[in-house]
């Protein structure tokens, strides 16, 4: 049995919500002490990955149990938390021009479910949680535009990139919750 401070109930909610949660109770927690957050959307376990680390904190692990993970999620020291956000960005309305570039490229890191059912046509789908592996098939030489839903995990992506040596990520705010351009949806066509 592994010993936690806190529990967090996160089960039947889908991203951003756990991570949201997450971050609130770890205001109110101790340095040191380990939350556990208990959900039942595997993507939370790339989200939270990411987060921990861009917020200082250690993300243990995982244990799935009856198809509910366990995540636990240690509170950083003072000395070791370091969190920053990504400062190279561009606008939704900026962004069908930027991609008239003839070597840009624009990745959408959500899970592949959010992928299919909406996405910016022409969009590489590259989930954070697959970054790290998929990130060595791309041209460090291209001008690279990330979006996820809101920014946070398209944040966490760029910062991924530009330390393996990607020279020109731009993250796209705020990202498809506020995209009023054409959406592709692979599980049945277009739509405006």
């Amino acid at each position: 049995m592994i010993q936690t401070n806190k529990v967090l109930d996160a089960k039947g909610l889908a991203c951003p919500m756990p991570i949201v949660k997450t971050r609130k109770m770890m205001k109110d927690m101790k340095e040191g002490q380990v939350l556990e957050v208990l959900s039942t959307d595997s993507g939370t376990t790339a989200d939270l990955r990411a987060w921990s680390e861009s917020a200082g904190h250690q993300y243990v692990g995982n244990v799935e149990e009856d198809g509910v993970w366990r995540h636990f999620v240690r509170k950083a020291d003072s000395g070791e938390k370091q969190e920053t956000v990504y400062p190279f960005t561009v606008e939704n309305k900026q962004l069908l021009e930027s991609l008239q570039h003839p070597q840009a490229v624009l990745i959408d890191v959500r899970e592949t479910a959010e992928y299919a059912f909406g996405h910016i046509p022409g969009a590489l789908s590259i989930p954070l949680g697959q970054l790290d592996e998929r990130m060595k098939y791309l041209d460090k030489e291209q001008k690279l535009y990330v979006v996820c839903r809101t920014g946070n995990r398209s944040d966490m992506a760029c910062r991924k990139m530009v330390a393996a040596g990607f020279e020109c990520v731009m993250n796209v705010i705020p990202g498809m919750s506020e995209w009023d351009g054409e959406i592709e949806n692979t599980t049945g066509g277009m739509k405006e």
